[in-house]
């Protein structure tokens, strides 16, 4: 594994730890709170508290700003991430929990990653090897072994199905919000925080939900702003360094959060099911953290914006203002045209296409 990696690898474990958590959590909320209107009070709680955090650096900080801003050419992808993953996928979640066992629903969220894979690799034309196409069809054969119920005439469960459905459109989201993954992620998962949890409220309210009461509200929007807006910050900065489908693979990594809450406070047990699904989701993982990817390359001339620091061969470019080359900082800066080989990940830099032989 290069250490390079290393760093965006921990910030997708722990992405996926926080995301993991939400699912137990979730289904006893809603207990007292329609699906709909969670949904709302989740994508509204990642709004505001990161809406807040980008104000307290602007306004208390004062701190030279490090991150690119949303311009025109980005608002597509960020207007297609909120439909996407922002509003459709989870109120079909929080409406699968209700069938799903917590602890089942925590593992079957790891199939978001094998649906960001795939759309990756045959929309986006991202490289995947060998490996990782190994670690593909483990964690998609365990996600097929936990939406088996033998007990029902067809063999799967609707609760089950559906939070495969919300992944597949998460796994759209991801790949969307990696074409933006360069700016502000602050401001992303903001903007799509506030923009999805008040139309999932307005949602709720025109159909007639029972708004919940202000402690429920106090504990939706806590959990919100820890597994929807800290993890997805977290996850698009790893996407910077590792692309859309291995960062969105290892989120498949980490679903003991979810698991032990779920044996925990919802007092659920294990079953055959889980003791099949966790070695093969175990081994998926185990292939995808060593995977080695190096071939020879071509790096277009490009002129873009993004934070960065002068410690790699692609910014090797010069400043007239005052900057020290050792911090963060964002600016326009020109890419010359590049060709060498090494080893790389699909970050902000590698992402061209391969032939059918890589």
């Amino acid at each position: 594994m290069n250490k390079k990696n290393l760093y965006p690898m921990l910030q997708a474990l722990l992405a996926a730890l926080l995301f993991g958590a939400s699912a137990p959590i979730a289904k006893v909320l809603l207990g007292d709170v329609e699906p709909i209107p969670l949904a709302g009070l989740l994508y509204l709680g990642s709004g505001i508290s990161l809406l807040a955090v980008k104000a307290y650096q602007r306004l208390i900080q004062k701190s030279r700003e490090t991150e690119a801003g949303i311009t025109s050419p980005d608002i597509k992808w960020l207007a297609g991430a909120i439909l996407t993953g922002g509003i459709a996928a989870p109120i079909i979640l929080l409406f699968s929990l209700r069938e799903t066992p917590g602890a089942t629903a925590s593992l079957l969220l790891n199939f978001e990653g094998v649906a960001t894979m795939l759309i990756a690799a045959l929309i986006f034309k991202e490289g995947i090897g060998r490996r990782a196409g190994w670690a593909i069809l483990l964690i998609t054969l365990a996600s097929v072994v936990l939406s088996t119920n033998p007990n029902r005439e067809w063999g799967f469960s609707i609760g089950a199905l559906g939070i495969l459905t919300a992944c597949l459109l998460w796994g759209l989201d991801n790949n969307l919000t990696c074409n933006i993954s360069a700016k502000d992620p602050l401001i992303i998962v903001a903007v799509k925080g506030l923009a999805a949890g008040s139309f999932s409220l307005l949602l709720g309210a025109a159909l007639g939900d029972h708004f919940p009461s202000f402690d429920i509200v106090l504990k939706a929007m806590l959990l919100g702003s820890l597994s929807y807006g800290v993890s997805i910050v977290l996850f698009v900065h790893a996407m910077r360094g590792l692309g859309a489908a291995r960062t969105s693979a290892l989120f498949g990594t980490a679903p003991l959060a979810g698991m032990l809450l779920s044996f925990i406070i919802l007092r659920e047990n294990f079953n055959l099911m889980l003791l099949i699904a966790i070695p093969l989701m175990s081994i998926g993982a185990f292939l995808l953290i060593n995977e080695e990817h190096q071939h020879h390359h071509i790096h277009d001339e490009v002129f873009h914006e993004h934070s960065h620091q002068h410690d790699d061969s692609h910014h090797t470019h010069e400043h007239v203002e005052d900057i020290l080359f050792a911090q963060s900082h964002s600016h326009f800066h020109k890419h010359p045209n590049v060709e060498h080989g090494h080893h790389h990940t699909p970050d902000l830099h590698h992402r061209h296409l391969h032939g059918a032989q890589e």
